[in-house]
């Protein structure tokens, strides 16, 4: 049996091949290009190998005898060096343009780029008119200006390095739970229930039917989920550690640089635990797992953010990793608020919900590392949060994670686990007829437990140092604005 690249020849019992044959064979096996992706072209050894990648042109630069054009396909922040005869320009052939392009693999003269491919042939797959393209060769745009083409800012250095990270950062955060013994939950987009605290909801309702008598197609009023917390709940009866990580929805009439109407949460919820520090230990070692991971595994892209758009936040990053997190009380961080001298917008007092203002400089008196704090005031958690029962100062044993440049980044607390408890908590907030189920789940073999979520827009913000979590989603939707 002879395999090639395209083609796989099998020989019969007893036939055996003559010269001409085995010549012919060997002939087709060289001249057939290997497809090879733009970072697998870079990486290779094989110099003299026969080779097609296909990708956009970044960059065109014709001269009398030879062509060089930058190609690159997404693989890579590094382009690959095309040379060429000057026969094989093409006035098709421009930057954006896509092309397929077959030569073999030279050692590159430049020291930037260990290879070269010197092109036998070039064909133009898809034409691209550079006057009307609204990104510039060898011009660096600003994050800002390419959010107005979501439909074309893939094609820049910047966002599709950011594309890389994220896909790398959602494979590390995976990996941390899978290697930590946590069971991937597939929860609702659509529910019944609205995760009371969360948020304001989006109503799920058909289009273009007749609607039912009673008015909702699932009989019962449906939208899309804040949260898959609840849903998570009900696995941690039967599995010691479970997570999601999925899209959720918040209708919040926001334009503020940190919200989103459709956004990614990691969620986790951890049995047999009565300890905040228990939720606290996994929050930092995920940051710490999926951040040692990105940076290297994407040293390249995060680079080309630290360098260009947030000078220094490689240090901050480096400074996050090297520390432990701190941790503080509510009641501590309302003291640390009221001895400031800082003029805050929002006034603080016991029993206020820390804002943006408030958590940022929090962080920053914690000496600019993440920050825990624990055992907020019961009345501004919701009905799930477990009751310290400490009184004056009635607390929940409820956790938030800030850190710099973001505020909260993690939300989380234990759950309460005793029934007369939650039961009196779901009367007082009028909840009682519709969280029967729940109340079900501490009848039936419950155990304490406790858990949390992630925005990771926000945690993707914290890493790069990116103001906007516009730029860090490849569609953003936020109040008057869903394109595409």
């Amino acid at each position: 049996m002879f395999q090639t690249a395209a083609k796989m020849f099998v020989l019969a019992p007893n036939v055996s091949l003559s010269r001409g044959i085995l010549l012919s064979i060997r002939h087709y096996c060289k001249k057939t290009p290997t497809k090879l992706r733009v970072s697998e072209a870079l990486s290779s050894g094989e110099l003299g190998a026969n080779i097609k990648v296909q990708g956009w042109v970044r960059s065109i630069r014709p001269q009398k005898e030879n062509l060089f054009l930058h190609v690159n396909d997404g693989s890579s922040l590094q382009s690959l060096q095309i040379v060429a005869s000057s026969e094989l320009n093409d006035p098709l052939l421009t930057f954006g343009s896509a092309v397929e392009v077959t030569g073999s693999l030279k050692e590159s003269p430049n020291r930037k780029q260990p290879v070269e491919l010197q092109a036998d042939q070039i064909r133009v797959v898809g034409e691209c008119n550079p006057v009307d393209f609204p990104f510039k060769i060898k011009e660096r745009h600003g994050l800002e200006y390419i959010r107005q083409f979501p439909h074309l800012r893939c094609r820049t250095n910047i966002f599709s390095s950011l594309l890389r990270i994220r896909s790398e950062a959602t494979a590390a955060i995976q990996s941390y739970f899978k290697e930590n013994g946590f069971v991937q939950i597939h929860t609702p987009v659509i529910t019944s229930n609205d995760c009371e605290g969360a948020g304001e909801l989006f109503r799920v309702e058909p289009s273009g039917q007749e609607k039912e008598e009673d008015g909702n197609f699932f009989s019962v009023p449906a939208f899309l989920t804040v949260s898959g917390q609840l849903h998570l709940e009900v696995m941690s009866g039967a599995f010691s550690g479970v997570y999601t990580f999925g899209p959720t929805f918040r209708a919040e009439n926001s334009q503020s640089r940190r919200h989103l109407a459709e956004f990614y949460m990691v969620e986790a919820e951890v049995s047999f635990t009565q300890s905040l520090e228990d939720l606290t230990k996994v929050m930092e070692d995920m940051f710490r797992s999926a951040t040692e991971h990105v940076l290297a595994h994407c040293a390249e892209d995060v680079d080309l953010f630290h360098r260009h758009v947030t000078p220094g936040q490689r240090d901050n990053v480096d400074a996050m990793l090297k520390r432990k997190f701190s941790v503080i009380t509510y009641s501590e961080a309302i003291d640390i608020l009221n001895r400031s001298s800082h003029k805050f917008a929002f006034p603080t007092h016991w029993g206020c919900d820390l804002q943006t203002e408030h958590e940022k400089h929090l962080v920053k008196h914690c000496g600019s590392v993440p920050v825990f704090v624990t055992d907020y005031p019961y009345d501004l958690k919701p009905f799930y949060a477990r009751d310290n029962q400490d009184r004056p100062k009635h607390t929940a044993a409820a956790v938030d994670l800030l850190v710099p440049g973001v505020g909260e980044l993690c939300g989380g607390s234990l759950r309460e686990e005793r029934p007369d408890l939650l039961r009196a908590r779901l009367a007082q907030a009028g909840l009682e007829d519709s969280y029967g189920w729940y109340l079900d789940l501490r009848r039936f073999g419950s155990v304490p437990h406790g858990g949390f979520g992630m925005g990771f827009e926000r945690y993707l913000q914290c890493i790069l140092g990116v103001d906007n979590i516009k730029d860090v989603i490849p569609f953003p939707r936020f109040s008057h604005s869903c394109l595409l």
